[in-house]
């Protein structure tokens, strides 16, 4: 069956396994329905998730026209500590920010290669764990806005990595690590203006990802370099599908391409 559209990060449930599902303007497929078939993959052109225009994505899914102008790729997003909508002061539209920045943040721990220190909002909690294919994960701090959370994972930075192994992640390269006692190990390094935020009781949050076969060497698929490819699907993982000839295709990272989906 053939389906078509914009790629865009895929949406997810939280389930026994984690629910996929690639979302396009006039259908959507459930990737766990796909597991075990074979997906081809068919670069048609490019489409601005902003403009709408074929102009080559920059980035996030962004020509760069777009990327630097719309409010929606902000540095704040990516650094969000960089965040002043709690100042009343404009990055790119102030409506829009405060919208995104005045409301309750969360600072977690996620295990998905190693221990790492992320921000999200609560409201996309677990998706962002999800997203990051961390197996388990922490809450540290609730805070009233994005800016609190930033200079937060800032601080805890010098302490813990920020940063995921996506290839270690792929083939399951993991440990269960007590996310507890790492909460109660960084409690001493959150600035003093967050402390009284900090989470005592919060239980850690395991996630199971749909994968029947985890790949032995990864390799990245590119639409720009290999625009056809087709594959047998053997799990998704994060925002990654992955082919049983150990290709990987990273969704999030390719939004903005506009594709044609076969499965068979």
């Amino acid at each position: 069956m053939l389906y078509e559209g914009v790629l865009r990060k895929m949406q997810t449930e939280n389930g026994s396994p984690i629910q996929y599902f690639l979302v396009f303007e006039n259908d959507f497929i459930n990737m766990n329905q796909a597991l075990d078939k074979e997906v081809q993959i068919d670069f048609i052109k490019f489409q601005c998730l902003n403009c709408g225009q074929d102009r080559p994505i920059y980035r996030q899914g962004f020509c760069k026209t777009c990327f630097y102008e719309t409010p929606t790729a902000g540095e704040w997003i990516m650094k969000p500590e960089l965040s002043t909508a709690h100042l009343d002061k404009e990055d790119r539209d102030l409506e829009f920010e405060k919208k995104m920045q005045l409301q309750p943040h969360i600072v977690y721990l996620a295990n998905s290669s190693n221990v790492k220190v992320g921000v999200t909002r609560k409201s996309q909690v677990p998706t962002r764990w999800i997203d990051q294919g961390a197996h388990e994960a922490i809450e540290i701090v609730e805070v009233p806005n994005r800016y609190l959370a930033g200079i937060t994972e800032v601080a805890l930075k010098d302490h813990v990595s920020d940063k995921t192994s996506w290839q270690k992640m792929l083939k399951n390269d993991i440990e269960d690590l007590d996310l507890t006692e790492w909460r109660t190990k960084l409690k001493p390094y959150i600035p003093e203006e967050v402390s009284q935020y900090f989470i005592e009781n919060d239980k850690e949050t395991h996630l199971e990802f749909p994968v029947l076969q985890y790949p032995e060497k990864v390799k990245s698929l590119n639409l720009d370099k290999t625009p056809t490819y087709k594959g047998v699907l053997k799990g998704i993982k994060g925002q990654y599908l992955i082919f049983e000839d150990n290709t990987v295709f990273n969704v999030r990272g390719s939004e903005g391409y506009y594709v044609g989906i076969t499965i068979n």
